[in-house]
């Protein structure tokens, strides 16, 4: 079984797993469209993650990384994930592809946020989502920190990758924070 992480996941693996890649699914777009209220905010106060959208170009590509789990520690990975992603209740199986365009696995498991409207924020301007993300903190820390390690994974792990919405919020997050300090 491998399991595919294109947020949290990419940066943050609290299971046991037999390898770890880096690689992407394609025909959708990864958007700060997800609310959070047990991780990265509160409830009245929800954080932004990202979450997966159909994209109009069968060929836009979301990377992130993909974790082979052994056999017999599937079912005590997939009680982790439940758990964690609990918010991620929509699950599809894609095929994972290589940095150098070929198909590593026809089948990874990956975590579609919450189509309840309670849970699904959608699109705002960047510099709206911003101000949410510079704002909020959760559980688990930061909203702004998870974005700034996600952008850290992409600048990283796959430097040669588009991804302008992620690297916009980054940008606004930071001048919001920068503003607030003076």
């Amino acid at each position: 079984m491998w399991v595919f992480g294109y947020g949290s996941l990419t940066w943050k693996v609290d299971f046991p797993y037999q390898q770890r890649v880096v690689g992407y699914i394609k025909g959708y777009a990864r958007r700060f469209w997800q609310a959070s209220i047990d991780h990265r905010g509160v409830p009245g106060k929800p954080g932004r993650v990202v979450t997966l959208v159909p994209s109009e170009d069968p060929e836009e590509k979301v990377w992130g990384a993909a974790y082979e789990i052994s056999p017999d520690k599937e079912s005590d990975v997939m009680e982790r994930l439940n758990i964690r992603e609990q918010r991620f209740t929509n699950r599809k199986s894609l095929t994972l592809y290589s940095p150098s365009d070929q198909m590593l696995s026809e089948s990874v498991l990956v975590f579609l946020g919450s189509k309840q409207s309670e849970f699904l924020l959608e699109d705002a301007p960047i510099l709206s989502m911003a101000k949410q993300i510079a704002d909020s903190h959760g559980p688990s820390g930061a909203n702004s920190e998870y974005l700034f390690r996600l952008a850290n994974f992409m600048r990283e792990e796959v430097p040669e990758a588009r991804d302008d919405h992620l690297f916009q919020l980054e940008e606004a997050v930071k001048k919001i924070l920068a503003e607030k300090i003076m």
